[in-house]
C-alpha cells in the first residue's frame, strides 16, 4: 500500500493540512479543517480513503495546548503522530528556499516534506499523562511563585506594623506564627494574650513553644517600634487569606501529581534525592524515554549541554547553552544537592570536580549531566537505581 506524509500546521481555531504522496513527492490534498468534531472526523475521512493508519506518518509542530484535543483523537483513531520542534522546521525552510514567505499553507507543506528527510519517530502512548503531569507542575510552579509574592507583602506590612515578629521566628511563616497574626494581627493585642491563648498555642507546635519563647515574644510586642493603624490590619488580613488559600491549593495539586507519577512510577524515582515532584517534572518534560537515541540528545533537550565554538583556528567548550525547559533544568540541579550529600558515587563525582578547580554551581551543572546519563541507562535498561 502506498505511504502518505501528513504535515498540519495547528492554529486555534483551523488546522491546516497537506498531504504528500510517498510515490512521486506530490501534494494528494490540502484542506483546513476547524478545530472541532466534524473537522477532525472530516480529517480522519480523509485519511480513510488514502491508506490504513500504519501507511500515514502524521507531524506537526508542538504548539502546546491548541494541538491536545486532535492528538487524542487522532490516539484513539489508532494513527500515530510525531511533534515537531517548530525551530526545525524554521531551519528547513530557510534551507529549501531563499525567498522568505510566512503563509501557513507553506507551513503544512513544509513540515510535511521535512516528514520525508527524517526517521518518523512517533509519540509514545502514554502521552496523556506527560500533558496531564506537565500541567499540573506547571501551575504548581506558578502558585509557588505567587505565595512566595504574597509572603514578601505580608513581610512588608509587618516591617511596619511589628518589625521584631519575623526575626523572632526565624524569618519563617510557621504555623504557629501564622496563627498568631490571623488571630492576633498587632503587636497591640499580642501583649493582652494570656495563658489560655498559650495553650493553644503550645498544641499547635506540638510543645515546641515553650514558655519562656511566650512571654519573650510579648516582652518584644509591648516594646516594638512598629505603628498600629487599623489600615494595616485589613491589609494584612487579606494577604494571609490569599497566602493560605495558595497553600491549600498547593497541597490539592501535589496529592493529584503524587498519584499521578505513582502510576507510571519510573525507574529513576529509586534515585536517592529524586521525589514525587521531581520526577513528576522530568516525567513531563522528558516525555518517553526512548524517543532519544543518546543521554547527550537529552542533555540539549534539556539546556545543559556546553557551546562549542569551533573555527578553523581554535577550538574550545563554551558556556551552558540555555535552550530547552528551564523548569526541568531547575529541577535536575536541584536534585543534585542531596544526592551529592547522600550518595557516594556522586558525592566522589562532585568532589572530583571541585578538585579540578571548578566552582560550585558548575560541579554541580556536571553532576546533574551525570544524573541525566543514570536516568537513561536506568529507563533504557528497566532497572532500580541501588
Amino acid at each position: 500500500m502506498a505511504m502518505y506524509f501528513v504535515g498540519i500546521d495547528i492554529s486555534k481555531y483551523k488546522h491546516d493540512c497537506c498531504i504528500i504522496s510517498a510515490v512521486d513527492q506530490k501534494i494528494v490534498s490540502k484542506l483546513t479543517v476547524k478545530n472541532d468534531k466534524a473537522g477532525f472526523e472530516q480529517l480522519l475521512t480523509v485519511f480513510n480513503s488514502l491508506s490504513n493508519p500504519d501507511n500515514i506518518k502524521i507531524g506537526f509542530e508542538s504548539t502546546a495546548h491548541y494541538a491536545l484535543n486532535l492528538e487524542l483523537f487522532l490516539e484513539n483513531a489508532h494513527h500515530s503522530f510525531m511533534e515537531i520542534n517548530p525551530l526545525l522546521i524554521k531551519e528547513y525552510k530557510k534551507s529549501t528556499s531563499l525567498r522568505r514567505t510566512k503563509t501557513d499553507s507553506v507551513d503544512c507543506e513544509s513540515i510535511a516534506r521535512w516528514l520525508m528527510t527524517v526517521e518518523y519517530k512517533p509519540h509514545s502512548k502514554g502521552f496523556y499523562h506527560s500533558y496531564s503531569l506537565k500541567s499540573l507542575t506547571r501551575l504548581r510552579d506558578r502558585l509557588i511563585r505567587q505565595r512566595s509574592f504574597y509572603l514578601v507583602k505580608i513581610t512588608n506590612v509587618l516591617d511596619h506594623t511589628f518589625p521584631e515578629f519575623k526575626p523572632f521566628f526565624h524569618e519563617r511563616l510557621s504555623k504557629t506564627a501564622l496563627y498568631l497574626l490571623e488571630n492576633y494581627g498587632s503587636a497591640e493585642k499580642m501583649v493582652k494574650m494570656n495563658s489560655a491563648a498559650y495553650e493553644k498555642l503550645r498544641s499547635l507546635s506540638r510543645g515546641k513553644f515553650s514558655p519562656q519563647q511566650f512571654i519573650r515574644l510579648k516582652e518584644l510586642a509591648a516594646n516594638t517600634v512598629g505603628v498600629n493603624n487599623s489600615i494595616f490590619d485589613v491589609e494584612l488580613n487579606s494577604l494571609l487569606a490569599l497566602y493560605k488559600s495558595l497553600i491549600k491549593e498547593i497541597d490539592t495539586l501535589e496529592k493529584e501529581i503524587n498519584r499521578l507519577i505513582e502510576e507510571v512510577h519510573p525507574h529513576y524515582m529509586s534515585v536517592p534525592g529524586i521525589g514525587p515532584i521531581s520526577a513528576a517534572v522530568i516525567y513531563s518534560e522528558y516525555g518517553d524515554i526512548s524517543n532519544f537515541s543518546t543521554p547527550a540528545q537529552m542533555l540539549a533537550f534539556a539546556g545543559i549541554e556546553p557551546g562549542i565554538n569551533d573555527s578553523g583556528t581554535e577550538s574550545h567548550g563554551g558556556r551552558m547553552v540555555k535552550h530547552g525547559s528551564s523548569q526541568l533544568r531547575y529541577v535536575l540541579i536541584n536534585c543534585c544537592l542531596p544526592l551529592i550529600r547522600f550518595d557516594m558515587t556522586f558525592a566522589a563525582y562532585y568532589a572530583k570536580k571541585r578538585g579540578e578547580g571548578k566552582p560550585h554551581r558548575v560541579a554541580v551543572t556536571h553532576v546533574a549531566k551525570k544524573l541525566v546519563r543514570v536516568i537513561y541507562a536506568l529507563e533504557r535498561q528497566g532497572v532500580d537505581f541501588n
